[in-house]
C-alpha cells in the first residue's frame, strides 16, 4: 500500500455507513494515517453481515479468478477491476491479518475456523478503534447543508460536518430493518447522480400456487441432489428450498439474475429441474420401462431410480397426469421438469439487491463525478452476484478500491500533504 503519512486538514474523512464496504475504506485510510469519521443510523455495525453469518459466514471462494470473475455477469469488467486490488485470496489474508483461521469447505466456498461472523466483527472493529477510527452510532446522514457539509441526524439533534472526501457505503434495499433501506436513492438523484432502480437479487420466487396436499406434506422440505436451469439454458446442481410461495435458496439464487431478466420480458418464467442428475435420459428411460408387476409406480421410482419424497411429489404436481401412463414422457419430465415462476419475492425479504448507483456516474476511483470527493462503495453501486462468499468480496473489494481512491484525491487536490 502506498505510504499516504500525512497531516489532515481541516476536516476529517468521513464514511457513511458500517458494512463490510465502509469498514474495508476505513481500514485503508486508518493504516495511512487518516482521521476517519465513521456514521451509522444503527444502534451497532455490521448488522447485515452478522445475519448472514447466522449459517456459517461464507467470506469468499476459492475458485479459478476467471471464473471468479464470471460469477458478476454483466457487470464483471466493473467488478473485476476492483478484484484485481483485493481478490478472494486477499480477503483470507485479511481474515488471517484479525487472527481469524479460515478454511474451503467442499463445495469451494471459505470460512472462518469457528464458522461465526461475530468474533471476525469483533476482532475487525477492535483494529479500527486501535487505528483511531471515530465510530458513532444511531447516526443517520440526511444530505448535505446549504454550506457543502454533512447532515448527520443524531440523538442530540442534527449535526454539521465537514468533511475533506466522503465515502457513501449505505448498502441496497435489502433487509431494510437492519439498515439497508435505500433511503439514499432520492439524496443523490437530486444532485444529478443516475440510479438504476433496486430489484430484489438473492431471493425466492413465487409459483402459481402449490397444491394443499404437496404443502401440507412438504413445506419447507430441501430439495436436494438435483439441478436446475432456466428454460433453454444450462443446468446447475445444488439444492434449494420449497416455500409457502413458491421456490427459494442457493441453487434458486444462483439463477436469479436470469429468472428476473424473463419475467421482465415476458411476465413469467420457466425453470426446469434435472430430478436425477446423476442419471441420464436414456438411463432414467431404461429403469421407467423395466416390468413393476404389481408393484405401484411410486414404488416403481424409488426402488429403480430412488426418486422419492419431495422430488416425487413435485414430479407428481408439476408433470402433466397423462406422462404417467407414458414412460418416455415421464423420464423426460424427471430431467426436465417444469416449474413455471411469476415474480420475484418482495425486496425487504431477499439476501441482496440489484441496481443502484450506475457504474458510469463514477471514475476508477469510485468517485463520482458529479460530486467530487465524495465516493461510493459496497451493495448501492449497480452490480449483482450470486450467494457463497462474491457478494462479501465485491463489497470488501469496492471499499478497498474507494479508500484507495479517497488517498488519491486527497493528496492531487491538497485536502493532504504527504
Amino acid at each position: 500500500m502506498a505510504d499516504f503519512k500525512h497531516s489532515l486538514t481541516p476536516a476529517a474523512v468521513c464514511i457513511i455507513g458500517g458494512g463490510p464496504a465502509g469498514l474495508m475504506a476505513a481500514q485503508v485510510l486508518a493504516q495511512a494515517g487518516l482521521e476517519v469519521q465513521l456514521f451509522d443510523a444503527m444502534p451497532s455495525l455490521g448488522r447485515k453481515f452478522l445475519l448472514a453469518g447466522i449459517g456459517g459466514l461464507n467470506i469468499t471462494h476459492s475458485e479459478d479468478k476467471a471464473v471468479f470473475i464470471q460469477r458478476y455477469t454483466s457487470q464483471d469488467d466493473w467488478v473485476g477491476g476492483w478484484l484485481a486490488q483485493f481478490d478472494g485470496e486477499a480477503v483470507r489474508d485479511w481474515a488471517h491479518g484479525l487472527s481469524i483461521e479460515t478454511f474451503v469447505g467442499s463445495s469451494g466456498r471459505v470460512f472462518p475456523k469457528e464458522m461465526k461472523a461475530a468474533p471476525l466483527l469483533r476482532a475487525w472493529l477492535q483494529r479500527l478503534r486501535g487505528l483511531g477510527v471515530k465510530i458513532h452510532t444511531r447516526s443517520r446522514w440526511l444530505g448535505w447543508d446549504a454550506q457543502g457539509a454533512l447532515r448527520i441526524e443524531t440523538a442530540a439533534g442534527e449535526q454539521s460536518v465537514p468533511a475533506k472526501a466522503v465515502l457513501l457505503a449505505l448498502g441496497g434495499g435489502s433487509w431494510p430493518r437492519l439498515g439497508s433501506d435505500a433511503t439514499w436513492i432520492p439524496l443523490l438523484e437530486q444532485r444529478g447522480v443516475a440510479v438504476t432502480p433496486l430489484e430484489a437479487s438473492n431471493c425466492g420466487f413465487d409459483v402459481a400456487g402449490w397444491s394443499a396436499l404437496l404443502l401440507s406434506k412438504w413445506l419447507a422440505a430441501p430439495v436436494k441432489n438435483c439441478a436446475l436451469r432456466v428454460a433453454g439454458g444450462s443446468f446447475r446442481q445444488g439444492e434449494w428450498l420449497l416455500t409457502a410461495t413458491g421456490i427459494e435458496g442457493s441453487l434458486v439464487y444462483a439463477l436469479s439474475a436470469q429468472i428476473r431478466q424473463q419475467i421482465a420480458a415476458q411476465g413469467h418464467c420457466w425453470v426446469e429441474m434435472d430430478c436425477l442428475p446423476h442419471k441420464s435420459l436414456p438411463e432414467v428411460l431404461e429403469a421407467l420401462e423395466k416390468p413393476r408387476g404389481k408393484k405401484t409406480l411410486t414404488k416403481h421410482l424409488q426402488m429403480q431410480l430412488g426418486l422419492d419424497g419431495v422430488k416425487a411429489a413435485l414430479l407428481r404436481e408439476c408433470a402433466p397426469a397423462g406422462s404417467f401412463n407414458d414412460m418416455q414422457q415421464l423420464a423426460g419430465f424427471i430431467k426436465a421438469l417444469p416449474i413455471k415462476l411469476l415474480r420475484a419475492r418482495p425486496i425487504a425479504e431477499a439476501i441482496s439487491t440489484a441496481g443502484g448507483v450506475q457504474a458510469d456516474m463514477l471514475d476508477q476511483n469510485l468517485m463520482l463525478k458529479q460530486l467530487p470527493g465524495v465516493f461510493c462503495a459496497g451493495e448501492m453501486l449497480d452490480w449483482d452476484a450470486p450467494t457463497g462468499g462474491y457478494l462479501l468480496t465485491a463489497c470488501l473489494a469496492s471499499g478497498f478500491v474507494a479508500g484507495q481512491g479517497m488517498l488519491r484525491w486527497l493528496v492531487s487536490s491538497g485536502g493532504i500533504a504527504k
